[in-house]
């Protein structure tokens, strides 16, 4: 199974291009109960583990006003991932689909996404329930919730706009 880096009937893998700086900067470490990705959940559960992110300095100070926010988005770098497959067979059964069509951790630029229930933040610890992926996976970004967040800074007139579907 792809989980452990093999290709299932109808995958199909790709040679990828040169790896390029886009510049990301890891801003601390997530701690969870999985350590073998047979044993990590295929999506979070709002309601499963509680995790640690362990956000590095100088970023600790960034966290301040999350609190107030019951819902947290977290970014992460699967870094233990495939890159390499376009087209994936999540059932097994040959039948494929396009890596950008799935939550799949197999992906060009293996970035995860979580929606989380903040539990608590103490220091450089910040407590979430929700997340589906490796203990030590590099963390790369935290943001309040978008459905719960309104903008604080002043109406720009983009945000007015709105067109056809």
């Amino acid at each position: 199974m792809v989980r452990l880096n093999e290709i299932r009937i109808g995958e199909v893998a790709v040679d990828l291009p040169p790896a390029t700086d886009a510049g990301l900067i890891f801003i601390g470490t997530i701690c969870t109960p999985w350590t073998d990705r047979l044993a990590c959940p295929r999506q979070g559960r709002l309601d499963g583990p509680v995790c640690r992110l362990e956000i590095a300095e100088p970023f600790v100070a960034a966290l301040a006003g999350l609190e107030q926010y019951a819902e947290v988005e977290v970014l992460y770098w699967l870094d233990r991932s495939r890159r390499d497959l376009v087209l994936q067979s999540p059932q097994r059964d040959g039948t494929v689909r396009g890596a950008f069509s799935l939550r799949s951790p197999v992906r060009p630029n293996p970035i995860g996404t979580a929606r989380t229930r903040l539990v608590d933040i103490v220091g450089a610890t910040v407590r979430v329930q929700g997340l589906d992926c490796l203990d030590g996976t590099p963390l790369i970004d935290l943001k309040p919730d978008r459905s719960t967040f309104t903008p604080l800074a002043p109406p720009q007139p983009g945000d007015f706009e709105t067109g056809p579907a």
